[in-house]
Order: C-alpha cells, then sequence, then structure tokens
C-alpha cells in the first residue's frame, strides 16, 4: 500500500493506493475507485475492500472524501453529495494519470454506492460500476426513515439553521453519526459495527460525528434517480438483511445497461467486515470487473 494525494477543487485528498502482490510498474492494471459509509474513513470499510480487490489483481484507491478523516475541507464531517461527486471524479483523474492504469470502475460501499451511481451517471471514463450492501434512499422512503414528512421537513429546518450559524460564527454544530439509543443521532438503531471498538468503531481516524448543517443536502441525496443515467455494465450486490433491500431492486430494475443481481446471506454490516461476506462480495466483484472491463 502507498499513501498517496490529490487535488479536488483545491483541496488536498488523503488516499491508501492498493497494488497487486506481483506488481510490475511496467504493464498496466484495471483499477477500482473504493468508496465507503457516511462519515467513514480510508482505514474501514473502502480500505478492506481495496485491499482484497488487490489481492484478485487490481490497483485499488481508498481515499477520505473532502472534510473527513486525513483530507482537508471546512466544515468538518459536512456532507454534501455534490462535492463528494467533484472528489470521486477528482480521483478517477488521479488514477487514470498512473501509467500502471488500463482502465478504471468503481465500488460503492453502503453511502458511497449512491455516490458511485451519481459518479458512474456523469463520467464516461468510469467503465463498470459494482454496489455493496447499498443505500439507495429516494424521497418515497424518506417518511419511514426518519418518522413522519413532518419530521423530515424539521431536519431540514434544523440544518438551515446551523448552515446559519456556520455563516455567522464559524461554528460546526454535531450530532451523533451513529447511536443504538440517543435519538439525536442521524443514524439510530442497532448499530454494532461503529459501537464496537473491535470494529469499525475502534478505528482512531474516525469520527462519529454528522455536521448538523449537512441535514438538507443529506435528505435530497437520491441516487435511484440516478439508476436511468447508467449505461455501463453494473453489479448490485445486496440481501434481505442490508439496508432497504426493496430499493436495491428498484435501483437495479432502472439500470439501463448490462446488469447483474447478486444476492447474498448476512446483514448489513456483515457486509462491512466479516470474512464470510466480504471474501463472497470480493469474489463476485472481482469476477464481474474482470468480465466487463476493457
Amino acid at each position: 500500500m502507498q499513501k498517496v494525494t490529490f487535488n479536488a477543487a483545491g483541496h488536498h485528498l488523503a488516499g491508501h493506493l492498493y497494488f497487486p502482490p506481483s506488481f510490475d510498474d511496467t504493464k498496466t492494471y484495471p483499477a477500482v475507485l473504493v468508496g465507503g459509509s457516511l462519515t467513514s474513513v480510508k482505514e474501514q470499510m473502502a480500505g478492506t475492500y481495496a485491499q482484497e480487490l488487490a489481492q484478485r489483481g487490481f490497483i485499488a484507491l481508498a481515499f477520505d472524501y473532502r472534510n473527513y478523516g486525513e483530507s482537508e475541507g471546512q466544515p468538518r464531517q459536512y456532507e454534501d453529495p455534490q462535492l463528494k461527486l467533484e472528489d470521486l471524479q477528482a480521483a478517477v483523474t488521479f488514477l487514470g494519470n498512473q501509467p500502471y492504469v488500463s482502465s478504471i470502475s468503481a465500488l460503492g460501499i453502503c453511502t458511497s454506492a449512491g455516490n458511485m451511481a451519481y459518479l458512474a451517471a456523469e463520467d464516461h471514463r468510469v467503465q463498470a460500476l459494482a454496489t455493496v450492501a447499498g443505500w439507495f434512499p429516494n424521497q418515497a422512503v424518506l417518511p419511514l426513515l426518519y418518522g413522519s414528512a413532518e419530521n423530515v421537513a424539521a431536519l431540514r429546518q434544523t440544518g438551515q439553521a446551523a448552515k446559519a450559524t456556520y455563516a455567522n460564527t464559524g461554528a460546526v454544530q454535531t450530532v451523533l453519526a451513529y447511536s443504538d439509543t440517543d435519538a439525536t443521532a442521524s443514524h439510530v438503531g442497532p448499530m454494532e459495527y461503529y459501537m464496537d471498538a473491535q470494529r469499525g468503531g475502534g478505528v482512531p481516524e474516525w469520527r462519529n460525528q454528522f455536521a448538523v448543517m449537512s441535514w438538507e443536502t443529506w435528505l435530497d441525496f437520491a441516487p435511484i434517480d440516478q439508476a436511468a443515467n447508467i449505461h455501463i455494465p453494473t453489479a448490485v450486490l445486496h440481501s434481505d438483511g442490508c439496508a432497504l433491500p426493496d430499493n436495491a431492486k428498484a435501483f437495479y430494475h432502472q439500470l439501463q445497461g448490462p446488469k447483474t443481481l447478486l444476492w447474498l446471506e448476512g446483514n448489513h454490516f456483515d457486509f462491512y467486515d466479516q470474512p464470510t461476506q466480504v471474501t463472497q462480495a470480493s469474489d463476485r466483484i472481482a469476477t464481474f470487473f474482470q468480465q466487463n472491463l476493457k
């Protein structure tokens, strides 16, 4: 693994670039851009899958989006899908500039499955897409996720107020990103991956914080709407135990290019770091990319 940096709209972004075991810089290899869940950093699930794909013969890049981890950007922990799209496009440029890269594909886990959908819909340099345990919300499901349409509207207003506070004072209001019990967290429920210090919760580079001013941009996130604009080969890997399985199927059905639906066993967080699910997913994704990359 090599530590790398690249520029996105004036921000230095930090990444880990993984190489196949017998890497030879005089040869070329397919590359995979890998992204993880909301607020995650490259040392979590993105790095896990990047390592796995490197072992299977790919160049793989996991990086921190701006405002997160070791990357630059203010306000910290601020979530904006449009900014993430710019970062992903900058990462594609970085990979494309490496002489040993022959093609570029994208792999998104959880939230980054949706971010990669935005990328695949807009950036024709990406030749194939895969998603694992993808987070595919749309406007119709938001009242179910947050209790009611009134609650969704209230969160938007809270985000607008926090954004005004930041503009006026520079203060960034945050809440927990994940909690088993705290109702003010952005995601509430059984969050064993993040609560366990032996799993994602123990990664020192990660902060369990969500900038309150993110609510409006986060609630506007609608990757299902991007599916109709995706024409490249796409694999959707999901399970009944993953988040929003019906939405994952809806995303799959609206894809316009060659596509594969891979339905496995396991709960959502199993696909982040559990050996059985990660190995199965990585094997299938590697095979899919090998079959569909030029």
